[in-house]
């Protein structure tokens, strides 16, 4: 039995060593020729990105690298073209082709028939008999009143005393509990030309009312991102009582131009570049964008600005002919978001 158990053990070695033997050439020639003798090709590491979709990954940690491993190699690909590409601007020098401009929801935008050409002779007219013709004409100056919602809170109030300071001739006042159709004769009476409403909803600004007097229009705005003096970093020294310079960017179509023209007449005529105070009313995608700003000659070719605050930011609700009149009031036009609000491309003011 002893005999036959070592010759067991012997012809196990020798399989071992026969295997061990052809294993040997087989590994050679996949390492030569890259194949197996038969031909099939050894297993290659994972192809990257993957020929499925990563959200198909169960497992949401591996679904995490995959995608970061994802979005890293589309920088590197997007940063190689850009690279690319500038060498062979480089290369062409000025028989380069121009920039490609990118696209964006502003110049993709919808065309409007009611954009303003400035040589149409109708809106010339328009503009020469409508309710701001007297103001543009200097006939009037503008004198302004500013008050609140019934009860306002401390930040409203600090908002209405800031607006002043930058609003020349504006005059703060408070409700007391009276309605605005008894404040509007008062105004008249007292030859206030415009009259500002700032609404609030649970201690914050969030509407305003800007009513030209005595024969309107009034525009309901609404008002969010509010920042006060104290809460913009960085900025300059408060505002001196200069008349500032007004900027009024992309008011571009009739509902836009009556807009622009009552925030025009809210500031004197001529103001008074020795202060180097510009007001900003810049409409963009039809949210206004109000902001008062210092510039600062540093040389004669470079300029810096200081923001002096406050800043808000608007969007038109509605346009009433008239005063202000809730009930009976006729209105221009009144921003409804299904109807309206149907493609992002298009814009009304």
């Amino acid at each position: 039995m002893a005999k036959a158990g070592e010759k067991n053990g012997s012809s196990g070695k020798k399989n071992l060593k026969r295997k061990a033997a052809t294993k040997e050439p087989q590994e050679a020639a996949v390492a030569e020729d890259g194949a197996t003798e038969s031909g099939a090709q050894p297993p290659k590491a994972a192809a990257f990105p993957p020929g499925f979709s990563i959200s198909e990954i169960k497992n949401k940690q591996r679904r995490h690298l995959m995608f970061t491993r994802w979005k890293q190699q589309q920088r590197k690909e997007k940063l190689a073209a850009k690279k690319k590409l500038k060498k062979e601007r480089e290369a062409l020098g000025d028989k380069a082709p121009p920039k490609p401009i990118p696209k964006t929801i502003d110049n993709q935008r919808v065309y409007d028939e009611t954009v303003v050409d400035p040589n149409d002779e109708e809106v010339a007219y328009d503009e020469a008999t409508d309710e701001f013709a007297s103001y543009f004409n200097r006939q009037t100056s503008p004198k302004i009143l500013i008050t609140t919602s019934d009860r306002p809170h401390g930040r409203t109030v600090r908002l209405c005393e800031q607006l002043s300071t930058v609003i020349p001739d504006s005059h703060v006042y408070y409700r007391r509990g009276l309605a605005l159709k008894k404040i509007i004769p008062q105004c008249i009476s007292r030859d206030f030309t415009d009259l500002i409403v700032i609404n609030e909803d649970r201690k914050t600004p969030n509407g305003l009312i800007l009513s030209h007097l005595p024969n309107g229009p009034t525009a309901h705005f609404k008002m969010s991102s509010v920042r006060l003096r104290k809460e913009i970093k960085r900025r300059g020294k408060n505002p001196t009582e200069h008349v500032p310079e007004i900027i009024l960017n992309n008011f571009t179509t009739r509902l836009g131009h009556s807009i622009g023209r009552m925030f025009a007449s809210l500031f004197p005529h001529d103001p008074q570049f020795i202060g180097r105070q510009v007001a900003t009313f810049h409409n963009q995608r039809d949210y206004i964008f109000f902001r008062f700003h210092r510039y600062i000659f540093k040389s004669e070719k470079k300029v810096g600005i200081q923001e002096l605050g406050p800043r808000f930011t608007l969007k038109l609700r509605s346009l009433q002919k008239g005063t202000f009149d809730s009930k009976y009031g006729e209105y221009e036009w009144v921003h409804k978001p299904r109807e309206m609000d149907t493609s992002r491309r298009k814009f009304h003011l």
